[in-house]
């Protein structure tokens, strides 16, 4: 059976669609313009819409403002929950899988599980007339709904359906009489994260079918999944931006081109790094002035090697992803860091170097230890006018302490 959504929550989004619920959500994005708090606002709000639509007008405004510094001028149009919103991808990075997707003769494809739309609408942009499945009927209407507002609706057609069923039934290549496919498992449930595959939903099961039987296809995984997961033939790409994954991909075997990827994405553009095997792990050595950090997509990828090649670099410990060199660099898949000292981690000893060099305040960064980073800051703070950043870490299995950066 279908999902059920709330007993309003339909009729609120329809009538947040027709005119007067648009000119509703207008005049309450324009009280909070005004800088209006909550009980003012919706008490002004109320007095001009009605009691009924206040609340929805209000919630819809303000999220659209919470969506405009990622989904830009869109967010002024899109039709959002809370929950939509805050797991709808960016809009930039599903642009950028729809139009790798769609290269070639691929010209229609399935979103299964649309959710608010946010691959459904990408795929649109992208050329592609476009299948949007889901069990849950907001879903659905929240897809049709953003369609329609960015003006991809004729292009779209939205529908009822399950997507484990979908998969099973695919034939030659194609779901759901489409070329392409897109999937993205949910991997939260009772608002817990789901860290085994096979608990998603749809399970692992369901994303191994569609990899062998669609081979245009990409699938939305956890950045954790294991490698031993990942299917033969199938290319898993690992993406970041401003120093945190921002989602982990594998591809169908038509798309695939490599083994591993790690993209590195600023705004429109995205820097690469592909190995066409297991190019192997870095050899490990003693600390040198410079600590690099790659980036998390090189590290979750496997191409960490590559990355110590590049900079002229060793591990500091053969299960930790620091690297360590005798020089800087401006390699953008590595954050630098100058070792002005290498000690063995104790707390007091630590505390007694940093207060002999006059810092005061610190940044603790690390790898391979149970240690706090924030707990541990609080307990090396002094009345130096210095600053550092200290990195607790293991090299050549001890623990260790590196002082970098001394100001």
């Amino acid at each position: 059976m279908p999902d059920e959504p709330a007993p309003d929550a339909l009729t609120q989004l329809r009538w947040l669609r027709t005119p007067e619920g648009t000119a509703a959500t207008a005049r309450a994005a324009a009280l909070l313009a005004e800088g209006a708090d909550l009980l003012t606002g919706l008490a002004r709000l109320r007095a001009e819409v009605g009691a009924d639509h206040a609340g929805p007008a209000w919630e819809l405004a303000r999220l659209r403002a919470r969506a405009r510094p990622v989904f830009g001028a869109d967010a002024d149009v899109l039709f959002l929950t809370a929950d939509t919103l805050e797991q709808a991808g960016r809009p930039a990075l599903a642009a950028r899988r729809a139009q790798r997707l769609l290269s070639g003769e691929v010209d229609s494809a399935v979103d299964l599980g649309c959710a608010s739309g946010t691959d459904t609408v990408a795929l649109a942009r992208a050329g592609a007339t476009v299948l949007a499945v889901d069990t849950d009927p907001l879903a659905r209407e929240l897809t049709a709904a953003n369609a329609e507002a960015l003006g991809v609706a004729d292009r779209v057609w939205v529908v009822a359906g399950d997507a484990v069923e979908l998969v099973d039934a695919a034939r030659g290549g194609e779901v759901a009489g489409c070329a392409a496919a897109v999937l993205d498992p949910a991997r939260r449930a009772g608002g817990r994260r789901q860290l085994d595959p096979d608990r998603w939903s749809p399970p692992w099961s369901t994303v191994t079918t569609l990899l062998d039987r669609a081979p245009h296809a990409v699938v939305k995984v956890a950045p954790g999944l294991d490698h031993e997961r990942v299917p033969a033939g199938v290319e898993a790409e690992w993406v970041s931006a401003g120093g945190s994954i921002v989602e982990a991909l594998l591809w169908g075997r038509a798309v695939s081109t490599v083994w591993r990827r790690a993209s590195l994405v600023h705004g429109d553009d995205a820097l690469e790094l592909t190995a066409e095997a297991d190019p192997g792990p870095a050899p490990s050595g003693p600390v040198r002035g410079w600590l690099h950090e790659p980036d998390p997509a090189v590290i979750r990828s496997g191409l960490v090697s590559l990355v110590a090649v590049d900079v002229g670099a060793t591990l500091v410990d053969p299960t930790i992803a620091y690297l360590t060199a005798d020089a800087a660099t401006d390699s953008p898949w590595v954050s630098s860091y100058r070792v002005d000292e290498v000690l063995p981690f104790n707390l007091k000893k630590l505390r007694a170097l940093l207060r002999t060099r006059g810092v005061g305040r610190v940044v603790v960064k690390k790898r391979g230890s149970a240690i706090e980073p924030e707990t541990l800051a609080r307990q090396l703070r002094g009345e130096g006018a210095g600053t550092a950043t200290v990195v607790v870490t293991r090299v050549a299995g001890a623990p260790t302490a590196l002082v970098c950066d001394v100001r």
